[in-house]
């Protein structure tokens, strides 16, 4: 920007702390820049560089106005966009932003992803693992920029294994009765630190960080530290412990983040500082991407994290440099990484990691199934009355979404074309699997919900996926027993007057007569007449336990840090180069001389050529149907 081929930039990020750092950031680095925080209702909207999350730019270009009174964010008005996190920030649901604006897009991120549903390469339209630039994790540490570090894995009896009645002392037997109902004998090692916390295991982790983790002020502090905790019960009990194990910290030292607490953001501001307390954040989501505190010398792995995006961002939270750390001269060399978890063990065997599927939002996935049933309900055999109105007023309501949707918003403008199509009934009246594709992909995610009662909502999912499996001839016990037990649970609610109206047909859904005989058309009765009921339901929420077993240390190892975090090259040329290097493999010497694969031969290269260098989808986009046989003597 300051050699004037950028007039306008806008930088987006997905959370409000990430974008006061970037803000504060390119202050420092362009301080004669103009800059707008666009969720600071005092900075002016007309800077030359725009800060911003996603759901704040998507009303600002509605809704900002220039001085004149015209739309400031027109899609001119932006030369460079700037994307925070461009793993995993961009996609579906914000992506109109980009279609609207006619801007160059940077992406930044440690971790691209190259799935089929989430594909930075894809969105830059780049092939896959190879980028417009790279600069890695090693490279960086090699020349100074970030700092290496090391682990201490420590695998802990009860995070490993659980919490087995057999394994008890007798004294311990005896709480364990008292503690669980009849028939419980073991805790697995997945519900640790979801509702049963044990003091023994957290305080192990604790006297560890104390005794173990990098030191500041001589030795006698330790240094900033971060604990990656679960979730927010796990995290509340590990600070109780803490301020039970070091009462002479007065409850400052260590402090819990995770949204919805009280002063959270003052906390994390305290704790980006050198001089204030706390010194340990204990973290449920909060640190674990984005935030950057250089000042962090230990990060504590005290949850399971299967994400390889999300693991090596955790990481990252240690790297950043730190001058005079340590006292004047004697800067940051390294940090500390405690693991209970076994995470660096898993993605030293899964490289790839097991990454989250984009979900639907719960408006959407209602308009969607509801398009599908009135798909099926065009099929000859229910052209009948009951089942014509039923899908009469599906259409009714469908309609009414689209509708709603207003088209002066600028991502629905970008739509008018299948918003005009699919806006009138005689849309409705023979719908093609074409038209459900284009209402699923560009009118579904356009739908705002009217109806705020989320359990109403989940209950009319619940009744449309029965009735779409009905329709389809699918199977749908789960969902079915679901509603077997939300009519118990109504039937503990008789006094309510609403519930007894419908006692009848509470007690008829619990009988396996009514799931025998019943229709699409009953389904619609129980789930109008539930629907409004749910809400007397009380949330069961799981019993929380607080145990004191004794727990074990099995293993402590110590391992150098590990920097391999993408694999830039290209899948074809991955390939290649493995074929050539490992031409002596004995399954790609069978290959190259013609001999017969066996089942675990081809399970050998699946993993190979699927896992290792790259996904099967990878396989088929740089070499279709080549069968392997060609594949490898060409390399010979």
């Amino acid at each position: 920007m300051s050699r004037g081929w950028v007039k306008n930039a806008l930088f987006l990020a997905d959370r409000t702390a990430l974008v006061k750092q970037a803000k504060k950031n390119f202050k420092n680095l362009l301080p004669e820049l103009s800059l707008c925080n666009l969720l600071d209702g005092k900075d002016n909207p007309e800077s030359r560089m725009v800060f911003s999350t996603y759901p704040t730019m998507m009303n600002a270009i509605d809704d900002v106005k220039s001085k004149d009174g015209k739309k400031l964010y027109t899609r001119g008005h932006f030369d460079l966009i700037i994307i925070d996190e461009s793993h995993r920030s961009i996609y579906k649901k914000y992506q109109a932003i980009f279609n609207y604006f006619d801007a160059a897009l940077l992406g930044l991120t440690a971790t691209p992803r190259s799935d089929i549903d989430k594909n930075t390469y894809e969105i830059f339209e780049l092939e896959n693992n190879v980028p417009t630039f790279a600069y890695e994790l090693d490279e960086a540490i090699g020349d100074r920029y970030l700092v290496p570090y090391h682990t201490i894995e420590t695998t802990m009896k009860f995070m490993e294994k659980g919490v087995n009645y057999d394994d008890l002392s007798e004294e311990e037997k005896e709480i364990f009765e008292e503690t669980f109902e009849d028939g419980v004998k073991e805790i697995s090692s997945s519900e640790l630190n979801s509702f049963l916390f044990n003091s023994d295991t957290v305080d192990q982790v604790l006297k560890d960080l104390m005794d173990k983790g990098l030191k500041v002020e001589g030795g006698d502090k330790l240094g900033k530290t971060i604990i990656f905790a679960k979730n927010k019960n796990h995290a509340d009990f590990i600070i109780k412990r803490f301020n039970i194990l070091y009462p002479e910290y007065k409850g400052e030292f260590a402090k819990p983040v995770y949204t919805g607490i009280n002063y959270v953001d003052s906390t994390i501001e305290h704790f980006e500082i050198k001089e204030k307390l706390p010194q340990i954040a204990v973290s449920v989501d909060m640190l674990d991407t984005g935030i950057d505190i250089p000042e962090v010398l230990n990060l504590v792995f005290f949850k399971k994290v299967r994400s390889k995006t999300k693991f090596w961002q955790m990481i990252g939270r240690g790297t950043r440099l730190c001058e005079n750390l340590f006292g004047p001269g004697l800067d940051k060399e390294e940090f500390r990484i405690f693991d209970y978890c076994q995470n660096f063990e898993y993605f030293r065997t899964e490289k790839n990691g097991k990454e989250a599927k984009l979900e639907k939002s719960l408006t959407e996935k209602l308009f969607n199934i509801k398009l599908g049933i009135v798909k099926e309900l065009q099929n000859l055999d229910y052209q009948i009355d009951g089942y014509e109105n039923y899908r009469k007023e599906l259409n009714k309501d469908i309609l009414e979404e689209i509708l709603r949707i207003d088209e002066n918003k600028f991502n629905a403008r970008m739509k008018l074309k299948y918003l005009h199509k699919f806006n009138k009934e005689k849309a409705f009246e023979n719908l093609t699997d074409g038209d459900l594709r284009e209402l699923e992909e560009h009118i579904a995610p356009l739908i705002s919900s009217l109806d705020e009662d989320e359990m109403a909502k989940r209950f009319d999912f619940l009744m449309y996926t029965i009735v779409y499996a009905e329709l389809k001839g699918l199977e749908s016990s789960r969902p079915k027993n679901r509603v077997i037990t939300t009519a118990e649970k109504l039937s503990e609610k008789g006094t309510i007057e609403k519930v007894k109206r419908q006692e009848e047909l509470i007690l008829k859904v619990q009988t396996q007569e009514f799931w025998e005989e019943a229709n699409i058309l009953d389904y619609e009765k129980v789930r109008e007449a539930f629907r409004d009921l749910i809400r007397f339901i009380e949330e069961e929420s799981k019993q929380i336990y607080y145990t004191n077993f004794t727990d074990e240390i099995l293993t402590v190892k110590e391992n150098p840090g590990e920097y391999s975090v993408n694999n830039m090259e290209s899948y074809r040329k991955k390939v290649n180069q493995y074929l050539k290097q490992n031409q002596d493999d004995f399954v790609v010497y069978k290959l190259r001389n013609n001999k017969k694969l066996g089942i675990d031969d081809i399970k050998h290269l699946e993993k190979v050529l699927w896992q290792d260098l790259g996904t099967k989808e990878d396989y088929k986009k740089e070499f279709g149907d080549e069968p392997l046989l060609k594949l490898v003597s060409k390399t010979g």
